[in-house]
């Protein structure tokens, strides 16, 4: 399995997000997602969040956490476990262009209606809860959300 972090960056009532749309061959194509990727030897989940986002906003997180671990298994796609952090403040300049989509800051009610993976909606409800840490594992068939289960205790 690859591991990943993401990162929701809130600014008031928005968030920080990308719209994927130039990365060739990319899964979350035309997806909206939060901030992350792919970690790096001997990274934290920490350090990748912090890297990630670094690379892909120019932002250095100043106060974030950690809220949970999402488990992805997929039909179609290599398994992955994705590290989520929620951010409050950060310092720096957003940057103008990002290798892989357009990011832009949107708020929370309209980002409901924008493209996005069906597991997403469950963890983003879990973060607007301020739910406790959780692991949170999501079985995909193609495109489609089969199962999700919550610390163990299936909810769909």
């Amino acid at each position: 399995m690859k591991e990943t972090s993401l990162c929701y960056i809130y600014r008031g009532d928005e968030m920080l997000l990308i719209h994927r749309t130039k990365k060739e061959n990319d899964l979350n194509e035309g997806m909206w997602i939060g901030i992350g990727g792919h970690f790096e030897e001997n990274e934290s989940p920490e350090d990748c969040a912090l890297r990630e986002v670094r690379e892909e906003t120019g932002l250095t997180m100043t106060e974030y956490r950690y809220r949970g671990i999402v488990t992805f298994v997929s039909d179609r796609y290599e398994g992955e476990h994705m590290h989520l952090f929620t951010a409050t403040k950060t310092e720096g300049t957003l940057a103008e262009d990002c290798a892989e989509g357009d990011l832009q800051w949107i708020s929370k009610e309209h980002f409901a209606a924008l493209p996005q993976w069906e597991g997403d909606k469950i963890f983003l409800d879990l973060l607007e809860q301020e739910a406790p840490f959780f692991s949170l594992k999501l079985e995909y068939e193609g495109d489609v959300l089969r199962k999700a289960t919550l610390n163990g205790k299936p909810i769909r």
